[in-house]
């Protein structure tokens, strides 16, 4: 595919993937990140502990406010990957050093609230930049 005809493409799977990031229940985004990033991994981005994550995938609460403001632009991340990676390569991604990000891991860097750098991140990760 040309970089001309996967610039629609690439447009549409970020459209789909904010359209699932702001309109889908915060709680069935924490269920769905918890199972892609293991609840241990989520709790490093929503700087919460295990424990509160675990209700979450339970269904016994639901993050709110800021952390779930995080958890949505995690998801919004994590659609776009999956449209050209698997759960494990996503998981892995999360984990690892960044050069995008001064080695840092997304993980972390979305820990600290930088949302948007993670997403740039991820965009070029997708189109191999």
């Amino acid at each position: 595919m040309s970089a001309i005809s996967a610039q629609p493409v690439a447009r549409t799977a970020r459209a789909r993937a904010h359209t699932s990031g702001v309109t889908l229940p915060v709680g069935l985004i924490a269920r769905d990140l918890a199972s892609v990033l293991g609840r241990e991994l989520l709790g490093v981005i929503a700087a919460k502990e295990e424990r509160t994550v675990r209700r979450w995938v339970a269904g016994a609460s639901s993050p709110t406010g800021a952390t779930a403001a995080r958890l949505r632009d995690t998801y919004q991340i994590v659609e776009l990957l999956r449209t050209e990676e698997g759960d494990h390569t996503i998981r892995a991604w999360f984990m690892g050093m960044n050069p995008q990000l001064d080695d840092s891991s997304p993980a972390e860097v979305l820990a600290e609230g930088r949302a948007r750098d993670v997403m740039l991140a991820a965009r070029a990760f997708v189109t191999g930049g």
